[in-house]
């Protein structure tokens, strides 16, 4: 199991039992590695307390299972506003904003996506592009994707909603 996957699959638990839900785990390399954790409440709120006090837990869980060696720096942050679209339920809650979308596998000819979420169908994310084409992309093939900072998406956050 990778591990990036099973440092998820460690803290998942417990970060749920405080009220947030994992957004994403990513490990890099380099001089000094960082192991990087976005997590948020299932309002899709988070706030600095909330970022120490996940911090805090998965220090205390990683002290004890050890699953990295070496040094490295943990960082614990919100998703922010541009956010990695990483679970199902994000192509939903964010339809109608506009994002990018990379698959492993192309799809029509193609594996990367830019345009206006249309939420989901099944496990498919439906997406408009510029051009009015309307794609359906497996979920499955996921690679990454985000949201893309626009006015809109700006104006939507700061007004305490999502779509």
């Amino acid at each position: 199991m990778d591990p990036t996957a099973k440092i998820a699959e460690l803290i998942k638990p417990s970060l749920e039992d405080m009220g947030y839900e994992l957004v994403r785990a990513t490990f890099t390399g380099g001089d000094r590695p960082i192991l990087q954790i976005m997590a948020e409440k299932e309002d899709g709120t988070m706030t600095i307390e909330g970022c120490e006090e996940v911090s805090r837990m998965v220090s205390a869980l990683l002290d004890v299972e050890d699953p990295i060696s070496g040094a490295y720096d943990l960082e614990v942050s919100s998703p922010g506003i541009d956010r990695p679209l990483t679970r199902l339920k994000d192509f939903d809650r964010w339809s109608g904003f506009e994002a990018k979308v990379e698959l492993d596998a192309a799809v029509d000819g193609q594996r990367r996506y830019r345009g206006k979420l249309l939420g989901t169908d099944g496990e498919m994310i439906l997406l408009n592009t510029d051009t009015g084409e309307t794609y359906t992309l497996p979920f499955s093939d996921l690679r990454k994707a985000k949201l893309v900072l626009t006015d809109e998406l700006i104006a939507a956050t700061q007004g305490g909603t999502s779509s």
